[in-house]
């Protein structure tokens, strides 16, 4: 049952999601594991078996409106990449074209710059963000001290402080605090790439059309 409405909530986004307009889009991944972690694998299964192992999903965040317009689930791979930013340039409304129609924000992983310039061309203004930490071997419990932060003009951003990933990180932590399937040190992994895709599919309709966020600074519902 789950698996069923997991996918029928994907064709629906897949449905509504068009002609969105958004001014500011940024993008990260969270990571997961299908069956066990990466480092359990055989060396068989890690050349047969894409299905499980470490698993990422690729989220898209609306700045401004804090919609998931797009996503992606699979390896942590430029493929992957590719295809987020494919799904997002078909979803939201920019002109072929046109320069810096949407700013992209993003962290510093290799597959963004080529995707996301394949995807929207010059209509994308692509800033990069990179944190760096004093010791991210600190442990498993806590953060690691960030130390600084470095932006970086992918192409077409005119200002830098405008770089910013930090609401696409704080939806991780929705993320893992409603999905107990991303959740660290726990037993509630999936154990078939089928079942997570449903649930994901499943929780994201679900924010994207049913929640009730809070307005800023203020009690009450939106």
């Amino acid at each position: 049952l789950l698996v069923e409405f997991g996918t029928g909530s994907g064709h629906f986004m897949d449905l509504a999601f068009s002609n969105i307009r958004i001014e500011h889009v940024e993008i990260d991944e969270i990571w997961t594991f299908v069956q066990k972690k990466q480092a359990r694998l055989t060396e068989q299964e890690k050349d047969e078996d894409p299905t499980i192992g470490d698993i990422y999903l690729f989220t898209a965040l609306d700045k401004d409106t804090k919609l998931v317009p797009a996503f992606v689930l699979g390896k942590r791979t430029k493929d992957n990449a590719v295809e987020l930013a494919e799904t997002l340039a078909d979803r939201i409304v920019w002109r072929p074209g046109a320069r810096g129609d949407v700013q992209v924000s993003t962290d510093g992983f290799p597959g963004y710059p080529d995707a996301i310039d394949g995807a929207f061309g010059q209509a994308a203004s692509h800033g990069v963000l990179i944190k760096n930490y004093e010791n991210p071997e600190v442990g498993r419990y806590a953060p690691p001290k960030l130390v600084d932060s470095d932006r970086r003009d992918i192409q077409n951003v005119s200002d830098l402080s405008t770089i910013c990933t930090s609401h696409v990180e704080r939806h991780n932590l929705t993320i893992r605090t409603f999905m107990r399937r991303f959740t660290r040190l726990a037993l509630g992994f999936s154990k078939k790439l089928e079942n997570l895709e449903a649930a994901v599919a499943l929780f994201l309709a679900y924010y994207n059309f049913c929640w009730q966020p809070r307005e800023n600074g203020k009690s009450g519902r939106l």
